[in-house]
């Protein structure tokens, strides 16, 4: 092997390493691979940056955009609760709430078809009286395999068509991968709802407002006593002079009247403060330093930390989120954003230690206070998802526009009047320009640490390919499987990609597998299609971990899920995936 070819392998098993370590996030990690290849001369200098005008990278972001613009619809979320409401029994909601997320998914982003149905999903099986853990992996195994039926339906498939056009001179269409991923959807869907289910184990509730945040258990009632040295001061002067245990003041009541939220509101004799004491032991300093006395009797609920004005609502924590990585101290949650964290729950358990300083992990469950009005831009700023739909409700009405328009630009582009790319941006700017969502929303919309993995990782792909490194993988795979069948290989790429996706993002897998799948296919003098149809299924399989996509990261708190829980559902549905998706591909796009 040449120098480069060492160094682009070694920069590759550092960059995998430090993906599946995960301490730092995924996009930090693709950018510093792209630096350290620009630095030794594996990508040229010019072309350091034509990733993030690459079409796949746009495509990406347009799609993303799009997806903010079927929420604002208001059609997609009266389907759901449709369903929700109509359709009764666990395997029934299970099979419509799942079915209706991956048909989402086929035409938007599936992180937002989840976040769409998982409000609807624990409301259903709350109503249901089962426990959500039940319902939330079908669903979010389901948005995964929705995903794989198109062009557009998961970042794979965009990456996987743009390295065909290069290979072969024209990309995959928007639904060439339809004969393909429909197989395996259909094969997956049966297994979910009959069998998959049963294998994870009972007596897990997860999120449930009567067993995973009990508010009295969190919120501790203080009286004013006279001659108290916090008489006379607003709530926030007075949070500010308490520094022990995490001591933070929610609200007051005076009399029979809360307050909730009145940061400027001056204490009174007789008032009952609202507080969160991260450690209880406190309690008796505080009780003897500031003349107050502790009054269990009032035993605090839910709906009295909300009011008209207040929002009292559980949030999971998206990866890449705001708060992901950073503790309630840093981010000061009630002074910068006017948010209370009550609670923190982390695979399906409260956490009870000092919960200011506890650090924030994705797919965490915060249990929060906030304004009402502010509630939605709140929760999407700090990058958390609602779960429960009584506090967040869509304002819009129906409006079918943005899927008429939607579809005008698909069908434009599958009979090839505009490239895909143009059409949907095209579809996007008509959006924006009839108001129906804004700019901002567009922006906000786009999952920019996804957008800068993608940038910075085509260049590092193309490197492979000008190092001749995937040269080198590709013969050191047929001299181990030496004269094994095609479609033996063919299969071994799949399961390989599958692996690689369950522990690092399924971009950057499908950046890495793409080029080196071409290689093994022109070894063989085949055609690469079927190998790139492998690479698009495996990539986007990741279902037997917590952080291999997503969607397993997100129903981790709220289903109350552990890390070995997903290959128990897992791992059979991957291999039904190979069983199903390998003879099929071999059909569809022959060698």
């Amino acid at each position: 092997m040449t120098s480069e070819q060492y160094l682009i392998f070694g920069v590759l098993v550092v960059a995998m390493a430090m993906f599946i370590w995960g301490r730092f996030r995924f996009d930090v990690v693709a950018l510093a691979t792209l630096a350290v290849s620009t630095l030794l001369g594996l990508v040229p200098m010019d072309s350091a940056f034509v990733g993030f005008g690459h079409p796949a990278v746009v495509l990406v972001a347009v799609v993303l955009a799009l997806t903010r613009a079927f929420i604002a619809s208001g059609i997609i979320d009266r389907i759901a609760r449709m369903l929700g409401q109509w359709v009764e029994g666990p395997t029934r909601q299970t099979a419509a709430l799942t079915a209706l997320a991956a048909v989402l998914s086929m035409f938007m982003n599936n992180v937002g078809a989840l976040a769409l149905m998982m409000p609807v999903a624990i409301k259903a099986a709350r109503d249901g009286g089962y426990p959500p853990s039940r319902i939330l992996m079908p669903l979010a195994f389901g948005s995964i395999l929705g995903g794989m039926v198109t062009l557009i339906g998961t970042p794979p498939n965009i990456i996987v068509a743009t390295y065909r056009g290069g290979a072969e001179g024209s990309p995959f269409g928007m639904f060439d991968f339809t004969p393909v991923g429909a197989a395996v959807l259909l094969a997956g869907l049966a297994y979910i709802v009959f069998l998959g289910w049963r294998l994870l184990p009972t007596g897990r509730n997860g999120t449930d407002d009567a067993t995973q945040f009990e508010i009295a258990d969190y919120v501790t009632e203080l009286k004013v006593e006279a001659e108290s040295p916090l008489i006379g001061k607003a709530i926030a002067t007075a949070e500010r002079e308490i520094e022990a245990g995490g001591f933070h003041i929610i609200g007051l009541f005076r009399g029979e009247r809360p307050l909730i939220g009145a940061r400027l509101e001056r204490i009174h004799e007789g008032d009952v403060l609202l507080a969160a004491v991260d450690e209880p032991n406190v309690l008796g300093e505080l009780e003897s330093a500031y003349n107050l006395t502790l009054v269990p009797e009032i035993a605090i609920k839910a709906e009295q930390l909300r009011d008209e004005e207040h929002a009292l609502v559980e949030a999971v924590v998206a990866p890449g989120a705001r708060v992901s990585g950073r503790t309630p101290r840093e981010l000061a949650l009630s002074r910068r954003f006017n948010v209370n964290l009550l609670a923190l729950a982390r695979e399906g358990q409260p956490l009870r230690r000092r919960l200011r300083d506890t650090t924030i992990r994705p797919g965490d469950v915060m249990l929060i206070q906030t304004d009402r009005v502010t509630l939605s831009d709140t929760l999407r700023f700090l990058g958390c998802l609602p779960l429960a739909e009584r506090e967040l409700k869509l304002k819009v009405g129906l409006n079918l526009v943005p899927i008429g328009v939607f579809a005008l630009a698909i069908a434009a582009g599958a009979a090839g009047l505009v490239s895909l790319p143009i059409a949907l941006l095209t579809a996007l700017l008509v959006i924006v320009l009839t108001g129906i969502i804004t700019p901002r929303d567009a922006y906000e919309a786009i999952d920019w640490p996804v957008i800068m993995l993608l940038g910075a990782m085509i260049p590092v792909g193309t490197a492979l390919s000008t190092t001749g490194a995937t040269d080198v993988i590709a013969g050191g795979i047929l001299s181990v499987a030496g004269d094994l069948p095609v479609w033996v290989i063919l299969a071994v790429i799949m399961v390989v990609t599958m692996t690689l996706s369950d522990i690092m993002n399924n971009a950057a897998t499908a950046v890495v597998m793409a080029p080196i799948s071409i290689s093994i296919a022109s070894r063989l003098d085949v055609s690469a299609d079927p190998f790139l149809m492998a690479v698009a299924v495996g990539a986007s399989c990741a279902f037997l971990t917590p952080i291999g996509h997503q969607n397993n990261t997100l129903i981790m708190g709220p289903g109350g899920y552990k890390f070995g829980d997903y290959w128990r559902m897992g791992l059979p549905l991957e291999v039904l995936v190979v069983a199903v998706g390998v003879p099929v591909i071999l059909l569809a796009w022959p060698l």
